[in-house]
C-alpha cells in the first residue's frame, strides 16, 4: 500500500515528529521515504535587490541541510531515502513532486518554520495540502 512516503521538510521540530512516523510506516512496509524541501521563492521576492542573492543562497543552503538530516534519519533506520530541493511556493512544489513520483503517503508536521503558521490551527503549508491533494496525508501533532 505504502511504496513511496513523501516527507516535505524545513528542518524544524514539526518535520522531526513527523518523520518518525514516515519511517516507522516505511520499515514496516518496505518503503522509500522521499525527503523534500522547498526554498521558498516569495521570501526571496520580498527582499530588497541588493539582498536576494544572500537570502536565496541563505534559504538553499538550510534546504539542502534539512534533506539531509532527513536522508541521514532514514539511513540510520536502514530506510532507502530519495531526496530532492525545489525552488517555488512550497505546498504547490509539494503537490506536484507527489504527483511526479506517484507518492503513496505524505507526512507532514501541523506546523513549520514560520511564526505565522503557528497562530493558526494549523499550518498554512499543511492545510492547503490537506485540502488541495486526493493522496493521504498523515498530519502529526506538534
Amino acid at each position: 500500500m505504502y511504496e513511496r512516503i513523501l516527507v516535505p521538510t524545513d528542518g524544524s521540530d514539526g518535520t522531526a515528529a513527523a518523520l518518525e512516523h514516515a519511517l516507522d510506516i516505511a520499515q514496516a512496509r518496505g518503503a522509500t521515504v522521499h525527503a523534500l524541501s522547498v526554498v521558498d521563492q516569495r521570501v526571496r521576492l520580498a527582499a530588497g535587490d541588493e539582498q536576494r542573492d544572500a537570502i536565496e543562497n541563505s534559504l538553499h543552503d538550510r534546504a539542502i541541510a534539512a534533506v539531509e538530516d532527513v536522508a541521514e534519519a532514514a539511513r540510520d533506520a536502514d530506510v532507502a531515502v530519495t531526496t530532492a530541493v525545489r525552488k517555488g511556493v512550497p505546498y504547490r512544489c509539494i503537490l506536484d513532486y507527489a504527483d511526479e513520483h506517484d507518492v503513496d503517503l505524505v507526512v507532514m508536521g501541523t506546523h513549520g518554520r514560520t511564526g505565522r503558521d503557528k497562530l493558526e490551527s494549523l499550518g498554512s503549508v499543511t492545510e492547503r495540502v490537506v485540502q488541495s491533494t486526493n493522496r493521504p496525508v498523515l498530519v502529526v501533532n506538534i
